[in-house]
């Protein structure tokens, strides 16, 4: 499963990868950044496309299925092998499809007697995509709530080192073709939720403050120094 990811770039930063990949050239003023221990129930960065322009805003981690009510358990993830298949997913799946917005995730070690938490990122340090489903549903009163799930799939085998899933990590090919409103054909979009390269990812050990996620400070995503 993923539980918790960073997105540790300056908002400048991300207007410069927005505009550059998907043209896109405001930054809605509710987005704050760095966000270095993203959690679920939070809001969190996502792009969709309605077939002529792409758009950014916040989802509520915690996807609540569109025929369910909003205190229904959310779901944080979505397994690639069967969201065609379930209820809860294949009506998003075909319909509302989105991208959500990161440059790292943590993963926990569970061999030992302890949880040893690692951040896992790419080498070139850059700006990547989640896939992931939306949906909409009402709270009590009436108001629209747009809640999110991060898909994943099998890990590769760096991830595998620590937990045997891993969210699915699109290139910028990909994320456009995920994005593309028009594709309906289940087979070729499951073709793309795959396991992302494992050389051009790496791993480090993190500190356990990451394991609160209240610790929304940058230690949260610095490398442990080993003593020698």
């Amino acid at each position: 499963m993923c539980g918790r990811y960073s997105i540790s770039v300056s908002k400048p930063e991300l207007a410069k990868y927005l505009l550059e990949n998907y043209k896109i050239e405001v930054l809605p003023e509710a987005i704050t950044l760095p966000r270095y221990n993203v959690a679920p129930s939070e809001d969190v960065i996502a792009l969709i496309s309605d077939g002529l322009k792409y758009r950014v805003g916040l989802l509520k981690w915690g996807y609540i299925p569109n025929q369910n009510q909003i205190d229904d358990k959310p779901l944080i993830n979505a397994r690639c092998e069967t969201i065609d298949k379930l209820y809860s997913f294949k009506g998003s799946f075909l319909e509302r499809r989105c991208i959500l917005l990161a440059d790292g995730f943590f993963e926990w070690e569970r061999s030992t007697s302890t949880k040893t938490p690692y951040r896992f990122a790419l080498k070139n340090r850059k700006i990547f995509g989640f896939a992931g489903l939306w949906s909409m549903v009402k709270d009590k009163a009436g108001n629209k709530v747009y809640t999110t799930t991060i898909i994943t799939t099998k890990a590769n085998d760096l991830v595998s080192s620590v937990h045997d899933r891993m969210p699915v990590i699109l290139t910028e090919a990909k994320a456009k073709i995920w994005l593309d409103p028009s594709l309906k054909d289940s087979e070729a979009l499951k073709q793309i939720l795959i396991p992302y390269s494992l050389d051009d990812l790496e791993l480090y050990e993190v500190s356990t403050k990451v394991n609160s996620a209240k610790c929304k400070d940058e230690d949260v995503i610095k490398p442990i120094k080993k003593s020698t």
